[in-house]
C-alpha cells in the first residue's frame, strides 16, 4: 500500500444553496462513511459564497472541501458522490442552477484522469475561490501547488475555453 493511501490525498468539494445547506453538507459527509470504505480525514470550515454563474437570484451557497481516505476507485467514488446528491434531491435541470447538494471530486492522490465522465484534477477548480480557499485551508499551499502542476499537461493539450 502506497504512502498516499494511508494519508488520504483524495479531496472533494461540497456545496449547497437550497434547504438546510449546512445539514446537507454534514449529512453527505456521514453518508460517505456509512458503507465503511471511505473515511473523512478532515473538512474545511464552511464558507458562505455567491453563486458562480447560473440563473440570477439564486440563494447564497455554503461550500467546503474534505479530504478522504479510501480504496474506492475514482469512478466508484464519483458514483457514490452522485448517489448521495440524488438522495438529497439534487436535480440537474439548469446549468449552474440552485442545488440541494453538489459534490465534486477534485483530486485523487496524484492521479491525472481525462475521461468523458471524469476529469481529475477537477478542470475548473482553479477558477473557483470557493474551492481553492477551503482546499488550501486543509492541505496547505505546497500540496495545492503540486495539484496544480498535475493539471498543467492536460491544460496544455486543450483549447482555451473562453
Amino acid at each position: 500500500m502506497g504512502e498516499g493511501r494511508r494519508e488520504g490525498g483524495v479531496f472533494i468539494a461540497l456545496g449547497s444553496n437550497l434547504g438546510d445547506r449546512a445539514g446537507h453538507i454534514r449529512s453527505a459527509l456521514r453518508e460517505l462513511e456509512e458503507p465503511g470504505d471511505v473515511r473523512v480525514l478532515r473538512c474545511s470550515s464552511l464558507r458562505k459564497t455567491e453563486p458562480a454563474g447560473g440563473p440570477p437570484g439564486q440563494p447564497m451557497y455554503l461550500n467546503a472541501v474534505a479530504e478522504l481516505q479510501t480504496e474506492l476507485s475514482p469512478a466508484d467514488l464519483l458514483a457514490r458522490l452522485g448517489e448521495i446528491e440524488q438522495r438529497h434531491g439534487r436535480e440537474r435541470t439548469v446549468r449552474n442552477g440552485p442545488r440541494t447538494l453538489d459534490l465534486d471530486l477534485l483530486l485523487y492522490r496524484d492521479q491525472v484522469i481525462d475521461e468523458p465522465e471524469l476529469t481529475v484534477p477537477h478542470p475548473r477548480m482553479w477558477q473557483r475561490p470557493f474551492v481553492t480557499e477551503p482546499l488550501a485551508e486543509i492541505c496547505g499551499a505546497q500540496r495545492l501547488a503540486a495539484a496544480r502542476a498535475l493539471r498543467a499537461p492536460l491544460d496544455a493539450t486543450r483549447p482555451s475555453r473562453a
